[in-house]
């Protein structure tokens, strides 16, 4: 569960967390294609963060660096479970 304090406690551009999931209604659904997604969650600047996501043939770096921002509470969770404080931190 990501915390206020666990953003606070990391250092700046740290990954909070990566994994993979499926492009369709039970994952994150972004073209319905069925394929395998690669998602990093980062830690901002401040204690603020995001997720990124993109086809699991581009690297956990690549993924970080020109993904496509997750969006949506629902899939934000799915992917990162969170408190309260630490959703509202999440940058959009």
């Amino acid at each position: 569960m990501l915390t206020l304090e666990k953003l606070k406690e990391m250092s700046p551009h740290a990954i909070i967390a990566t994994g993979v999931t499926i492009d369709n209604y039970t994952g994150i659904n972004m073209s319905n294609s069925d394929r395998v997604l690669r998602w990093v969650a980062v830690r901002g600047n401040i204690h603020d963060w995001a997720i990124y996501i993109a086809f699991d043939t581009e690297s956990v770096e690549r993924v970080r660096r020109g993904g496509d921002k997750v969006h949506g509470e629902e899939n934000i969770k799915k992917l990162v479970p969170c408190d309260k404080e630490a959703f509202k931190l999440y940058r959009y």
